[in-house]
């Protein structure tokens, strides 16, 4: 069992990037949606007017592939004047099933990154999104035994971060989340008062992009999971 950091009780994991394959298998159904409305705009301009319906509906569908499929609808709908045919609707209904089937696949040094950390500290999967998918992803990464809980949440956001850390462990201060994105994971955590920890992912939704808080001293950034053993070590 690994030492206790005397400073950190409690850890929160990023799911989605962070410890298992996701925003890939977007960007390939981004790319077969743009190539069943080729005949009515470019690529790029297909992308971005998803990107916008996606930023929109988010207050009506939150995260995940259900509000993502209503969205590429919604932009075939758009881009074709609503005479977009029943045959592309159904394809991208089929293209979302598929998605929603795509077996999970691990990140390198997860696993075992995890099992040592497991009994020496408090360990939060913390992940936004569709419920009945995380929840299969999670059975799907055989994961779940590793953590001591499970909270998926609509949005993450600073009240997100004091709840949880308050909930789960002994409060913000005395705790660390880890993940790929800047915007959700890293930067509301430390201004709740925790340690963020930026694993970047090669690929990284622009929704999520925001500026690293470079200047703030518990602001850490790893190559990748296997990483943190060192650096919760280093912070003691």
């Amino acid at each position: 069992m690994l030492p206790r950091s005397s400073v950190l009780t409690t850890i929160g994991f990023d799911a989605d990037d962070t410890l298992w394959q996701n925003e890939q298998f977007y960007r390939l159904t981004e790319e077969r949606f743009a190539s069943l409305l080729s005949g009515h705009a470019e690529a790029g301009h297909v992308t971005a007017q998803l990107l916008e319906a996606e930023k929109r509906n988010l207050q009506h569908y939150g995260f995940g592939i259900k509000g993502f499929t209503l969205s590429m609808i919604e932009t075939a709908i758009q881009l074709t004047d609503a005479q977009v045919s029943a045959s592309v609707i159904r394809e991208i209904l089929e293209a979302g099933r598929e998605m929603l089937r795509h077996p999970v696949e691990n990140l390198p040094h997860v696993r075992e990154t995890l099992e040592q950390l497991a009994g020496s500290y408090r360990l939060i999967l913390i992940t936004k999104g569709d419920l009945f998918d995380q929840e299969r992803k999670l059975a799907a990464s055989g994961l779940g035994e590793l953590f001591d809980a499970v909270e998926i949440v609509s949005d993450k956001k600073v009240a997100t971060y004091e709840r949880i850390f308050s909930r789960y462990g002994d409060g913000p201060s005395r705790s660390m989340m880890v993940g790929n994105s800047l915007k959700s994971d890293v930067v509301p955590a430390i201004q709740a008062g925790s340690w963020g920890v930026y694993v970047p992912h090669e690929t990284t939704w622009a929704y999520e992009h925001s500026e690293a808080p470079v200047n703030e001293p518990r602001f850490k950034q790893l190559t990748h999971l296997g990483e943190l053993i060192g650096l919760l070590q280093q912070i003691g």
